[in-house]
């Protein structure tokens, strides 16, 4: 098959490593370009560690994104095994229970047997043979019944405020029962070059356009229905739909809850109180809990504030270790939020920033509820936030600090998880992350550092591995960390975590346990900056220098408890391209596997397969989901799975528990430097222009996804 013309050419736009420039400058605000936040002199990660295409997925290029709907699937907390007593997410009435979701589950034998596709650069996005896909939502599509009808031209911050948002990130599928399903879904940030015709620069914005823009962030709860007896979902447009919802930048109150809340540092001349914030900034990943509630993550939130310079002098440093400039007012590419809501200039607001980059906890189920902000869990540039109930009946939360040479994290909560539908139960269960213990990763290797030698050759054990520990810096109000108070702590983590030595890491982004074997896995997206002058060289756990492909890793906690502070690590998979001798696939025959770049989401089919999103593909092809098993004969047998269209990025993605549907969010479709609404270089999912959306994909003969 022919690959369709390009619309447009890259005009000028350097690339920040696979990406494209455009997607620096809004998703990141030119991180890349600023100089690494963490100046501490904490060991470096490695200085511690001593084809077929299928023509009805290429002619159905209106998908808009590929999701995985997992009704009580791995990502919703849902599975039996190493989350005792986890129920699927449930109201405390009928929807979600156990035997609803009992009633659908078939989730098969768990072997991936269908027939991978190849890399490619189509303008759609392409699935197996024997599987179809359909767009569920897209930018600017009615959320809250009575949303006006998107018209690009004609856009206000009222209607986007009741519209489907902009570049969605994570998504989560919660059972209300067999044939229906709440949608959650992250907007992590926006690109104005893409949505308003016309652009010609921020300054040139109107305010009403700024606040577009900020209506466009935040999330969105919609109920989808099952068509017939398939694995497609889609919105329904009728009734009530009582449950659907948009939480946004502008205008959503969000509650502070923990050891922080009502501290020094929140507090704010519109809120003296330091308990109430408004919106939320660059949702980025999360997670479905237990009790049926999803978790998000604030990542990139320092982009959105201006005035740095004009900080308290004392408090600059603090400021700079986020990322956020403090010897200009206006940082290259700053989005200027300050002209529709001076909140966000830190010369008049200095706390404002210190009141984002948490994460944030939603329920669907209560559309009146308040969303809120758990600080017990610590501020940092959160990926996500991924639970699993312990054996002892604690939750614990693993997170990743999305950063060039950033940190991993845990939290134990102090209370027990209740199992069951009651009210008694949920109640309790809504207040499992306001009090814990919060921890940071230090790692160690197990092999000769000479063995080590930056190409990726195996060490004379047969892989990379090594033991590590979690390092205690918080627990309730108690600081572990010398000079500084827990709110401190909790408000600055990135500080303690330097204090403490923990082990600097390449950017881990999602980080997801196996609900089936307790084990948590890392995708560890790259460095290109590995090895250079003055950085650190490759090491066992990032063992190649100039590291473009990112790796994933998977920690194994002391006897199987996931409150351990102790664990062994591996990397089980060195991504690349498998004919590249630097990639390594669990010792799996490398012909046989597909190539993958840049790992950045993960999740967890029903048997346990270990599904991978790609960010930046750096091997010349559009960004994918892969899927291997990580247990048996066939653990690192990697076969790519779809495809999103030019410029995008493969987000989620989310299984059903049943295995039925896959869906994925693609984000940022033709996001490539010079394009624009008028000169799209992207045409994904309509024809017309590029709109960011969600996809569900399915069996064409009702069986589990995957096999």
């Amino acid at each position: 098959m022919s690959e369709r013309p390009r619309l447009l050419p890259l005009l000028g736009g350097t690339r920040h490593g696979s990406r494209d420039a455009m997607t620096c400058l809004y998703r990141c605000g030119n991180a890349c370009d600023h100089p690494v936040p963490n100046s501490s002199d904490n060991p470096y990660f490695g200085d511690l560690v001593d084809a077929e295409v299928s023509r009805r997925g290429v002619v159905r290029a209106g998908a808009v994104g590929t999701l995985v709907l997992g009704f009580g699937g791995a990502a919703a907390g849902a599975l039996a095994g190493a989350a005792p007593a986890a129920a699927a997410p449930a109201t405390p009435t009928a929807p979600g229970t156990d035997e609803a979701v009992a009633a659908s589950a078939r989730p098969g034998s768990g072997a991936l047997s269908f027939k991978p596709i190849p890399p490619n650069k189509l303008d759609t996005l392409v699935v197996p043979n024997g599987y179809d896909h359909a767009v569920v939502i897209k930018w600017g599509d009615e959320v809250v019944p009575g949303a006006p009808a998107f018209d690009v031209r004609q856009q206000s911050a009222a209607a986007q405020a009741k519209q489907f948002g902009y570049n969605n990130d994570f998504v989560g599928v919660l059972p209300i029962d067999r044939r229906r399903a709440l949608l959650v879904v992250n907007h992590e940030y926006t690109n104005e070059d893409l949505m308003f015709p016309g652009f010609t620069g921020q300054d040139a914005l109107t305010v009403e356009q700024v606040r577009v823009a900020m209506a466009a962030h935040g999330m969105s709860v919609v109920e989808l229905e099952r068509v017939t007896d398939t694995g497609q979902w889609r919105p329904v447009r009728r009734g009530r739909r009582e449950y659907n919802r948009r939480v946004t930048a502008l205008a959503t109150k969000f509650e502070l809850t923990g050891p922080a809340a009502g501290s020094a540092w929140l507090r704010t001349a519109a809120d003296p109180k330091g308990r109430t914030v408004v919106g939320t900034l660059n949702n980025c990943a999360g997670g479905v809990t237990p009790w049926g509630t999803v978790l998000s993550g604030e990542e990139n939130f320092n982009q959105y504030f201006v005035g740095g310079d004009g900080a308290p002098e004392e408090l600059k440093p603090k400021l700079a270790r986020y990322g956020i400039p403090t010897d200009v007012r206006y940082p290259s590419g700053s989005r200027k939020w300050d002209r529709a809501d001076e909140r966000f200039d830190l010369a008049k607001h200095p706390n404002e920033a210190h009141r984002f980059g948490w994460v944030v906890e939603i329920d669907p189920f209560d559309p009146q509820a308040r969303p809120r902000k758990h600080t017990a869990l610590g501020r940092v540039k959160h990926e996500g936030a991924n639970v699993i109930v312990a054996r002892s009946g604690h939750v614990v939360a693993y997170m990743g600090d999305d950063e060039r040479f950033d940190y991993l994290y845990k939290f134990v909560s102090d209370k027990k998880f209740l199992p069951g539908n009651s009210w008694v139960a949920r109640k309790h269960n809504l207040t499992l992350l306001e009090s814990g213990t919060l921890y940071v990763a230090a790692l160690t290797g197990d092999s000769p550092a000479g063995e080590i030698d930056g190409s990726g050759t195996l060490p004379a054990d047969g892989g990379f591995g090594g033991q590590g520990r979690w390092i205690k810096l918080v627990s309730g109000n108690r600081s572990y960390v010398d000079g500084m108070t827990a709110a401190d702590v909790l408000t600055f983590t990135r500080l303690a975590g330097d204090k403490v030595g923990a082990t600097k890491m390449d950017r881990p982004e999602d980080v997801e346990p196996s609900l089936l074997t307790g084990k948590v896995y890392v995708a560890l997206t790259n460095n290109s900056d590995r090895g250079k002058a003055g950085k650190a060289p490759a090491d066992e756990a990032n063992p190649r220098n100039a590291n473009k492909h990112g790796q994933i890793l998977e920690l194994v906690e002391e006897r199987g408890d996931n409150t351990a502070e102790t664990f062994t690590w591996s990397l089980p998979i060195v991504c690349g391209d498998p004919a590249d001798a630097s990639t390594y696939f669990a010792g799996y025959d490398k012909t046989k596997v597909s190539p993958i770049s840049c790992p950045d989401n993960v999740a967890f089919d029903a048997t346990g397969n270990l599904w991978i999103s790609t960010d930046g593909n750096a091997l010349g092809s559009n960004d994918g989901l892969f899927a291997t098993a990580v247990e048996g004969p066939e653990r690192g047998h990697l076969k790519q799975f779809l495809t999103v269209p030019l410029g995008a990025e493969t987000c989620g993605p989310f299984i059903t528990r049943d295995n039925r549907s896959v869906f994925v969010a693609v984000q940022h479709p033709g996001e490539i430097s010079g394009a624009s609404v008028e000169n799209p270089a992207s045409t994904w999912p309509d024809g017309d222009f590029a709109k960011p959306g969600v996809v569900v994909t399915w069996r064409l003969d009702g069986g589990p996804v995957g096999s």
